[in-house]
């Protein structure tokens, strides 16, 4: 809606218009600012243009049910008119509501969790978070593919192959072994290692050199892992991309870098320095092996070659310092690094009834999002998930989301939607009665819950370009709030305007659910 507003303003003043919402509502729907930024090119005060600016909207009510100069800002509101043809072509056109029509293409990399073991509580935040990011660019129709960078090179591959052999060597060998400081833990490797024993017989578990052929065959069996959780949270993925597909093109890649890559000490390094890094980072070691970053080099070359217009990247926090140095290698390949961009995910703590929630020992001390999954359920995970800036730490209480009352925002904002269903089944009104009906001389309330419903739109542009998909949860909260109050409020079967009522909270019900399907949660009909 406020997309159709500024294109009959941007018509109207023959520029473009900024629209804000006025923190008082009695001063209409929406304000613009333009009798400001006109000042100096009309040599006018502010006030006397946006006085002028409103004089032409006089007898004008088809959209605009007044429009009014206050200290140099025009205010506008919404004519009845407006709002109740807007939601009629929304409840025809309930498919296309709140949707744009963007082009451009998008390659988004989020999760891309190492592959040695199942996914824990913290990837779970960066992977909801990931995955509305992608539901709200598609809404507003991006051309988004959605990627997983699986990590299956390096000594972590060559760990989970170790901490399987050791595992079955104490477990199924019964032998007594000697654990490094550093392996992995959790009951997957026990399970791992009973089904390698029955595939590839006992050496599998006691020839160190056949240590990689194991990591590499679980490798495959933790993605399986990795992407069912992912599956669980209605998360999935286009494309898989392999690091260890990407070093046959490492030579070329090199030469592409050119003498921004310089040998010293017997490593390879990269002038990372010279694009706001603290230091030269290397990218290969004295022994020829390839650093972490050397990966991530190739990798992102092979992305931009894909040819899309913008890059986005979702890592964890502690990934910060690492930004710069893949963003000197992009620039470095002859790209725009300005084309690509990373968002933080901060880490997760649980509690349960008020007490940190105790680590799985079979998980091997960490807390897995299945057994969140499990415990709260798919749909309390998402909300929770998407209900805070990512780049912020999130807290929250387990026992709090599995609460049947408005102390869950998933129960409550979902009992909103139910709510509305369960009026519209004990209406007499055909839902063409309904829909037909025409939005005039209702209660005040009526008119705010009907626009603040028609916002859609806008929040999700907003929560896209701003990269704070919390907004729309924060919407959501609202408008089931102001839902339920206006049902406090108001008789709706029976009242004289039932249609035109129940037409009304046909559009929130329609925007609860366009809304909750971007965060990954199906609308509930009944509770």
């Amino acid at each position: 809606m406020k997309q159709r507003v500024s294109a009959l303003l941007r018509e109207k003043f023959d520029r473009e218009v900024v629209l804000e919402k006025p923190r008082d509502r009695s001063h209409g729907h929406f304000a613009t600012p333009v009798a400001f930024s006109l000042a100096k090119e009309l040599r006018k005060s502010p006030i006397k243009i946006a006085e002028d600016l409103a004089a032409l909207f006089e007898n004008d009510y088809e959209v605009f049910a007044s429009v009014e100069a206050v200290k140099g800002y025009l205010n506008f509101r919404l004519s009845e008119k407006f709002l109740s043809e807007y939601a009629t072509w929304a409840l025809d056109n309930s498919d296309a509501f709140a949707k744009g029509n963007k082009t451009e293409k998008i390659l988004l990399e989020f999760v891309s969790a190492n592959p040695t073991g199942p996914l824990h509580i913290g990837h779970a935040r960066g992977a909801v978070y990931g995955d509305t990011l992608l539901r709200l660019a598609r809404h507003m129709g991006y051309d988004v593919t959605a990627e997983y960078y699986v990590n299956d090179a390096g000594n972590q591959i060559d760990l989970l192959g170790l901490s399987i052999q050791l595992e079955g060597r104490s477990a199924l060998l019964e032998e007594e072994v000697e654990y490094p400081e550093s392996y992995y833990r959790g009951d997957y490797l026990s399970t791992f290692a009973v089904e390698a024993l029955a595939k590839f017989g006992e050496e599998i578990l006691t020839d160190e050199r056949r240590q990689k052929e194991l990591a590499l065959w679980a490798k495959d069996k933790v993605m399986k892992i990795v992407t069912d959780s992912l599956a669980d949270v209605n998360i999935y993925f286009d494309t898989f991309v392999s690091e260890s597909s990407l070093y046959s093109d490492w030579d070329r890649v090199m030469k592409k870098m050119g003498d921004n890559v310089y040998e010293n000490e017997s490593k390879m390094w990269i002038r990372s320095s010279d694009k706001e890094d603290e230091k030269d980072r290397v990218v290969v070691r004295e022994d020829g092996r390839p650093t972490y970053l050397a990966g991530d080099i190739v990798y992102h070359n092979q992305k931009f070659e894909r040819g899309y217009a913008h890059y986005i990247n979702i890592w964890g926090a502690d990934h910060h310092g690492y930004i710069p140095r893949v963003k000197a290698a992009v620039d470095f390949l002859g790209y725009d690094s300005n084309k690509l961009e990373v968002q933080l995910s901060q880490m997760v703590s649980l509690l349960k009834d008020g007490e940190p929630y105790k680590m799985s020992k079979r998980a091997g001390n960490v807390i897995l999002m299945s057994d969140i999954v499990e415990e709260i359920g798919s749909d309390a995970l998402r909300f929770i998930f998407a209900s805070k800036k990512s780049d912020t730490p999130l807290e929250f209480d387990v026992e709090s989301l599995k609460a049947q009352d408005s102390s869950n925002p998933s129960y409550y904002i979902n009992y909103a939607h139910a709510r509305i269903k369960t009026l519209l089944s004990k209406s007499e009104l055909s839902a063409e009665n309904i829909n037909s009906a025409k939005i005039e001389g209702l209660h005040e309330d009526a008119n705010t819950l009907l626009f603040e419903a028609l916002q859609l739109s806008a929040v999700v542009e907003d929560a896209y370009t701003s990269r704070q998909v919390q907004k729309l949860s924060e919407f959501l909260r609202t408008l089931a709030s102001t839902m339920h109050k206006f049902y406090y409020d108001h008789k709706i079967i029976g009242a004289e305007n039932e249609a035109a009522y129940l037409k009304v909270l046909n559009v929130v019900a329609l925007s609860i659910k366009t809304g909750l399907s971007i965060l990954g949660i199906t609308a509930k009909d009944r509770m």
